[in-house]
């Protein structure tokens, strides 16, 4: 299984359709694929050999599908950097995995810049966007008007495709290893598990630094669709998008489909050709997904839950089990596992448990992950025997539906991002005044959940939410920042002198089904 090999499908079975929609740009496949291989000779000039990591700080566009593929066809691995990150954490991504070449648009020229003092590995920086290129950097789009397209390099099967940094309980993030046959056979099962339009046309707003927003460019080249990509979520745009371009199909985080149907401009457009939304990367309220269904009533709606690691999703509740006659428990299912997934609710042990009762959700097939980079030790904290224990609580039912119901990690999912809590406490606890602090997720009706901060200040201190909040801003990204602080006297411990961060999430959880956002 290699990546690339939809390209050279598309060249033989519909070279001049439709790739790729960006604002005015539009390419055909042919034009994509040359493209592609274009980029990648650029790639190969620049230093890359097989299996080096190239990263990209962009916002989503044509380009950016143009990296993953010319990466992928130079034989390169990718390391798509969030763009929410501060230009420490950016760094940190690029030395942890030896990132070498760093290309970006003209939004985040300024931090790839500073990544020339920050980052020990970086050798190369390449502008790929509009305009010229800034001083010091090398021009893509110039490089690619001289060179002459590369063979493909196709490799695949167990060689490394990407490493994707997803937080980390130590307070650091992790590089997810993710091989060919991780992403393909993964995204192979995903478009299986989901009922597609027969002619799609799709719609990307989601990040693509994200294995959500990656994984369903993914799907859809399998498929040869036509993508309509959004630099980043704008409720008009995605509305212009579905009525214009006849979107039939796309994927949104909860936040962004509430966002969407509660726009005061939502009833001036035609949404008829939306077909299908997918949604997952964090829990949705029923609530939410009964206006949905209401507002979009020719769209089927179906969910998908994974993680990074899982490349990434294993279980989908498919669009029947949202019909009306269905049982209203059922949508608060995660579904079943794709087809290529065996799932299981395990104890403390590894073990099975019986169907009705709570355990954590393990998961095993070729979709599980390689590791993560050069951490053996918590790598082999999660994968066991061959199965890949989530840190999810979960139930399965009798007809195997699985029912994600609370988080054994301490993990925080707003808007769709993951924040751990050990990173932020890291941060708050650098500020002389804190003696010591737990961070928690607590709902919020906008995001989900929200970075909720109990903070013990040392004796004869005083300090400010303000000043908290402006600290962490100065070490970690704004989305992972406290939205609430409260100040406490003291922290509940256990005998052993752990946190017991259960007694301060219960007054916020109590009354709620789901002790997740």
């Amino acid at each position: 299984m290699d990546l690339t090999q939809p390209l050279h499908k598309a060249l033989q079975e519909r070279p001049n359709a439709t790739a790729l929609v960006c604002g005015a740009r539009r390419s055909t496949f042919a034009q994509f694929v040359d493209r592609v291989a274009r980029l990648a000779a650029v790639l190969q000039s620049l230093g890359l050999q097989p299996g080096d990591r190239v990263g990209l700080l962009a916002l989503n566009s044509d380009r950016y599908v143009e990296y993953l593929y010319a990466t992928w066809w130079a034989g390169g691995v990718i390391n798509p950097v969030n763009i929410r990150w501060s230009a420490r954490e950016v760094a940190y991504s690029l030395d942890d995995c030896d990132t070498r070449i760093l290309l970006s648009d003209a939004h985040f020229g300024a931090v790839a810049q500073q990544q020339r003092e920050l980052s020990r590995s970086l050798k190369t920086l390449v502008h790929f966007g509009d305009g010229p290129a800034p001083e010091g950097m090398a021009d893509a789009e110039a490089l690619m008007a001289q060179a002459q397209p590369v063979p493909d390099a196709r490799r695949g099967g167990a060689d490394l495709a990407a490493v994707m940094y997803t937080g980390g309980t130590t307070g650091l993030p992790k590089g997810v290893m993710l091989t060919h046959t991780n992403l393909y056979s993964g995204q192979l099962s995903a478009n299986m598990a989901a009922t597609r339009p027969a002619e799609a046309v799709g719609l990307n707003m989601a990040p693509m630094f994200h294995v959500g927003g990656a994984g369903l460019t993914l799907q859809l080249m399998m498929r040869l669709c036509t993508q309509v990509i959004i630099p980043a979520f704008d409720e008009v745009k995605v509305l212009e998008a579905i009525q214009n371009e006849r979107a039939s199909e796309t994927f949104m985080v909860p936040t962004m489909l509430k966002r969407l149907i509660e726009h005061p401009r939502f009833a001036e457009f035609d949404t008829t050709p939306l077909q299908l939304v997918l949604y997952g990367a964090a829990p949705i309220d029923d609530a939410l997904l009964l206006q949905a269904i209401e507002k979009l009533p020719r769209a089927g709606f179906c969910q998908l839950y994974g993680m990074t690691e899982l490349s990434p999703v294993v279980t989908v509740l498919p669009t029947w089990c949202h019909h009306p006659d269905q049982p209203a428990a059922r949508r608060r299912s995660a579904g079943r596992p794709v087809p290529i997934a065996e799932v299981r609710i395990v104890d403390t042990e590894g073990r099975p448990v019986p169907n009705g009762t709570v355990g954590e959700i393990a998961a095993r097939g070729p979709m599980v992950m390689a590791g993560y980079w050069n951490k053996p030790e918590q790598t082999a904290e999660v994968l066991r025997d061959g199965w890949m224990h989530t840190g999810d609580g979960g139930v399965m039912d009798a007809d195997g539906f699985v029912y994600v119901v609370d988080r054994l990690k301490d993990m925080i999912v707003s808007g769709g991002e993951n924040i751990y809590s050990a990173e932020v406490e890291n941060a708050i606890t650098q500020l002389p005044q804190v003696s010591m602090c737990a961070v928690v997720g607590v709902p919020d009706d906008q995001w989900g959940e929200r970075v909720h901060a109990v903070v013990v200040l040392r004796a004869g201190e005083a300090l400010s939410v303000e000043a908290l909040v402006a600290h962490c801003k100065t070490l970690i990204a704004g989305y992972k920042c406290p939205r609430s602080v409260e100040f406490r006297e003291e922290i509940p411990l256990s005998p052993a002198g752990k946190m017991l961060k259960y007694k301060l999430r219960e007054p916020h959880w109590e009354g709620r089904e789901r002790k997740v956002g």
